[in-house]
């Protein structure tokens, strides 16, 4: 019998660290006086990236602001990051690895590290829901495909 030549296929996770952190409260202490009702809002933005042949970093960029009676309470904006190790991984599954898997495995990490920044900035707790970052890939993917048949439909008349 022949052995196969085939490479088999790798994934796994390097290393999960902080890219970026920034933490303001700009009403503290007079934002400690009002009850607590905040209003907050949550962008989130993801990408990957190939480092080399092997590696691809992942990032989650969020920004959270928390608004008490109209003024801005607290403001976190935190890049969490991961180091991939993938090889002989067909493209399209590593697509979906880095946009959908990957944020994933980093989320947990993000999410309690916002939680530990605000509560040490004096406010409540702030747990972050959980994401579904597999309807978010998808979503991302058809909103791709529309745009490039669009391109495509106008290139054409």
């Amino acid at each position: 019998m022949a052995e196969t030549d085939t490479p088999q296929a790798q994934f796994a996770l390097q290393r999960i660290y902080l890219k970026d952190v920034s933490y303001e409260a700009p009403n503290s202490p007079a934002a400690f006086t009002k009850a607590w009702k905040p209003e907050v809002k949550l962008d989130l933005n993801t990408t990957g990236r190939k480092v080399d042949e092997q590696h691809y970093e992942v990032a989650i960029k969020v920004t959270v602001t928390a608004k008490n009676e109209g003024e801005t309470a607290f403001l976190v904006e935190l890049v969490q990051c991961g180091l991939f190790v993938a090889i002989n991984i067909p493209e399209q599954q590593l697509a979906q690895m880095l946009g959908a898997m990957c944020p994933n495995i980093l989320f947990p990490y993000l999410r309690e590290n916002i939680d530990n920044l605000v509560v040490k900035g004096g406010f409540p707790a702030l747990m972050l829901s959980p994401i579904n970052f597999d309807a978010l890939y998808q979503q991302r993917l058809q909103e791709a495909q529309a745009a490039q048949k669009d391109a495509e439909s106008q290139a054409t008349h």
